[in-house]
C-alpha cells in the first residue's frame, strides 16, 4: 500500500478540486482505484503504487487547469482523469491554449481536449481543415468560434456557412415559405453557435448586411468565396461532386473548415460521401490538414462518449462477422466464405 501527500496554494483550488458535495473526488477514486482524503489545502492519496501515481498526476492537472482559468466541469475533470489512467497525466497541462473567444454572455471558449487543441490549431495555420469525428466533439462549435474570431480581427469580410440538406434531397421547392423559412430546419446548429457568440441581435444585423450568409450547400454552384470564412457541416452527406465543388469555390484570402461524422452517412448506399473521398484524394497536399477527433473528445453528457463507444464496438462487431467475398479462380464464379 502506498501513500503520498498533494498540497495546493489554497482552499479555492482545493474546493474546486474536490467539487460540490465531494463529486470529483468521489469519480476520481471510483476511477483510478485509489483513496483519497482532503484536509484544507491538503489531498492524501492512498492505494497501490501506480494508482497513486495516476491519482496525483490527475490532481496535478487539475490544478494547473483552475490555475489558468478552465473550469472543473464534470466534463474537466473527467478528461483528467482519463489521461491520468492512461498514464499521460502530464499531457492535460497542454490542454490550456490560448482563449479563442468570449460568448455574448462573457464565457471563455478554449480548447477542452488535446484533440480540440489540436484542431483549432490546424485550423489557425492551414487555408482548408477538415475536421472529422463522432457526436459532441466541438467540430462545428470551434469552426464557429475561429470564424467569428478572424471576422473580429478583420482577416476576413464575412462569414459563409453551409450544409447539404440531404433530408429534402437537395430539393427544397415543395417546402412552404422563401429560401430562408425552407433551409433553416437544416442550418439550425449553425444559427445557435453564432447566436451564443454574437447575441441575437449582432446575428441578425450581420445577417442583414450580407456579412453572415447561410445557405444549403446547393446554392454555392457558380459561386467565387474571396475573403470569406467557410464552413461546410456535416460534410459527410455530400456527393463527391458536391464536394469538389465546394472546395473549388475557395477564393482569395479564404479560409476553409469542413466537418463532418463519418460514421452518420445518410446518402443512399451507392453513393459514396464526398468527405470521405476527399480525405483519400487531399491526403499530404500542403495547406490542407485532417484532424480526427474521436469519443476521448466528447465533451457532452458522458452518455453521449459511452454511447459513441457502444456503436463502434457494434460496427467492429458487425464488420467481422460479415461473410468475406472472394472469387474462384478460374471460372470467376463468386462465392461466400463464412
Amino acid at each position: 500500500m502506498a501513500e503520498k501527500l498533494f498540497e495546493v496554494l489554497d482552499n479555492d483550488i482545493a474546493l474546486a478540486i474536490c467539487g460540490p458535495f465531494n463529486n470529483n473526488i468521489s469519480f476520481m477514486e471510483k476511477t483510478l482505484n485509489s483513496a483519497i482524503i482532503c484536509r484544507g489545502t491538503t489531498f492524501k492519496v492512498t492505494g497501490d503504487e501506480e494508482s497513486v501515481n495516476n491519482t496525483i498526476n490527475a490532481l496535478t492537472a487539475m490544478e494547473d487547469l483552475y490555475k489558468r482559468g478552465t473550469e472543473l466541469d464534470e466534463q474537466a475533470v473527467r478528461y483528467c482523469t482519463s489521461l491520468a489512467n492512461e498514464n499521460n497525466g502530464s499531457k492535460a497541462r497542454e490542454l490550456t491554449g490560448e482563449l479563442v473567444l468570449l460568448t455574448a454572455k462573457g464565457k471563455p471558449i478554449r480548447a477542452k481536449t488535446l484533440g480540440q487543441k489540436e484542431y483549432l490549431n490546424k485550423i489557425e495555420k492551414n487555408s482548408i481543415t477538415f475536421g472529422v469525428g463522432p457526436a459532441g466533439t466541438g467540430k462545428t462549435y470551434l469552426a464557429v468560434a475561429m470564424a467569428v474570431k478572424a471576422f473580429k480581427a478583420g482577416n476576413v469580410s464575412r462569414i459563409i456557412l453551409t450544409r447539404p440538406a440531404v433530408e429534402a434531397g437537395e430539393k427544397l421547392g415543395f417546402l412552404p415559405g422563401d429560401l430562408q423559412t425552407k433551409v433553416d430546419p437544416y442550418l439550425r446548429p449553425l444559427y445557435d453557435g453564432l447566436f451564443d457568440m454574437m447575441g441575437p441581435e449582432t446575428f441578425q444585423k450581420l445577417m442583414e448586411k450580407g456579412v453572415i450568409e447561410v445557405a444549403p450547400l446547393a446554392y454555392m454552384r457558380g459561386r467565387t468565396l474571396d475573403d470569406s470564412f467557410i464552413i461546410l457541416d456535416e460534410a459527410q452527406n455530400t456527393t463527391k461532386e458536391q464536394m469538389k465543388m465546394f472546395l473549388t469555390r475557395m477564393g482569395m484570402g479564404s479560409k476553409v473548415v469542413v466537418t463532418g461524422d463519418i460514421t452518420q452517412i445518410d446518402l443512399p448506399a451507392e453513393k459514396k460521401s464526398g468527405l470521405k473521398d476527399a480525405m483519400q484524394v487531399l491526403k499530404g497536399i500542403e495547406d490542407i490538414a485532417i484532424v480526427r477527433l474521436t469519443e476521448k473528445d466528447v465533451v457532452r453528457h458522458k452518455l453521449v462518449q459511452d454511447i459513441v463507444k457502444a456503436y463502434e464496438k457494434a460496427a467492429e462487431k458487425q464488420a467481422a462477422e460479415r461473410p468475406k467475398f472472394t472469387e474462384r479462380k478460374f471460372t470467376g464464379k463468386k462465392y461466400y466464405v463464412k
